[in-house]
């Protein structure tokens, strides 16, 4: 990072992806035995592992994602050979991946794309100081492609139209009841990791579950539809991000806000702005034009200099920091599990 002192997270900056790794973090226990696939790569240019891998994380205590005090990351995925668990750590111009359980070799055979060797920053050219600065400052960003839609797309559906503290408990409480512990080291411990429920398992969960966990039926329902036409929304992988889109829509709930926000780590799609969005438009408005009360409408005439590049311009933004100071109360949070 550019500069005598690294930038202190902010909420804005953690909705852009921000993942630090805090002093005394708890780590993951020892391996009694050696990982069951290992796989080094070298990235081309700078790699910051917290940016790249940061919007995986579906709040601090996502049970499916870890950054840890000695540099690692660690995510526990539902892959189409089963589910794995992926350790990154970055030293000395290298990356090192261990993985381990049945989907251990399909984590390793996409580690590259997942840090970002599909992605193409050089072809972004800022147009605003404030963009600029930030990308000056965060020289290791590039854009995940993971490849799996389903573990993006139900967290996403989770975040509508409520607040992210409400959208991250619901998620952490039904991972952790209905998922299974994450293969390797990483499913150890007092403090064990998760892979999310496979689509069978989120059709099975009663009623009653989703009620305390927060979760309204809309929701509920918008996510049980989705499971139910698994195979075909994870073939939307090998679209283009825009017929991607389409074929998430398709499904009812599912609106341009949550298509646009599984395609981002799916895809790798760096045009897919959020659109819909409570916050974002003022953010985006406020950066470029000092205006705090932008619309959708606003913020897309505001973002087309960077066509093709919109949404990595509108990640810029939220890594800068350069947001409104707030003017009216958060948003309340409504815990229907106790009605």
């Amino acid at each position: 990072m550019a500069g005598r002192f690294a930038q202190r997270p902010s909420r804005t900056t953690v909705r852009g992806g921000h993942v630090g790794v805090p002093a005394g973090a708890a780590g993951i226990p020892r391996q009694a035995a050696a990982p069951a696939r290992v796989r080094r790569w070298v990235p081309k240019g700078p790699l910051d592992l917290g940016l790249v891998l940061g919007p995986l994380r579906r709040g601090p205590a996502d049970p499916t994602f870890r950054a840890t005090a000695d540099g690692s990351v660690w995510r526990a995925s539902r892959t189409p050979a089963g589910p794995g668990t992926l350790r990154v750590r970055a030293y000395g111009g290298e990356v090192l991946g261990e993985a381990w359980g049945r989907g251990a070799q399909w984590l390793l055979d996409r580690l590259p794309e997942w840090l970002g060797a599909a992605d193409e920053p050089e072809a972004f050219v800022p147009r605003h100081r404030v963009v600029a600065l930030a990308r000056h400052r965060r020289p290791g960003l590039r854009l995940t492609r993971t490849g799996l839609v389903l573990e993006s797309l139900i967290p996403s559906v989770l975040e509508q139209k409520v607040t992210t503290d409400e959208a991250y408990r619901a998620w952490r409480l039904l991972v952790r009841k209905f998922g299974e512990r994450a293969p390797g080291p990483a499913g150890a411990g007092e403090r064990p990791m998760f892979v999310m429920p496979a689509p069978r398992t989120w059709a099975l969960i009663p009623s009653w579950e989703w009620h305390r966990a927060g979760v309204d039926d809309k929701r509920a329902s918008t996510i049980l539809r989705s499971v139910r036409v698994a195979a075909r929304l994870e073939q939307a992988v090998g679209m283009p991000a825009v017929e991607a889109q389409a074929r998430l829509e398709v499904v009812p709930g599912i609106g341009p806000w949550t298509s646009a926000e599984v395609v981002q780590r799916s895809h790798g799609a760096a045009d897919a702005v959020t659109v819909g969005d409570l916050h974002l438009p003022g953010i985006v408005g406020w950066a470029l034009a000092g205006n705090r009360y932008a619309d959708d409408a606003e913020m897309l005439r505001l973002l087309e200099p960077y066509a093709g590049q919109q949404h990595r311009a509108a990640r810029l933004i939220l890594l800068s920091g350069n947001a409104p100071a707030r003017r009216a109360p958060k948003m309340p949070r409504v815990d229907i599990g106790l009605l």
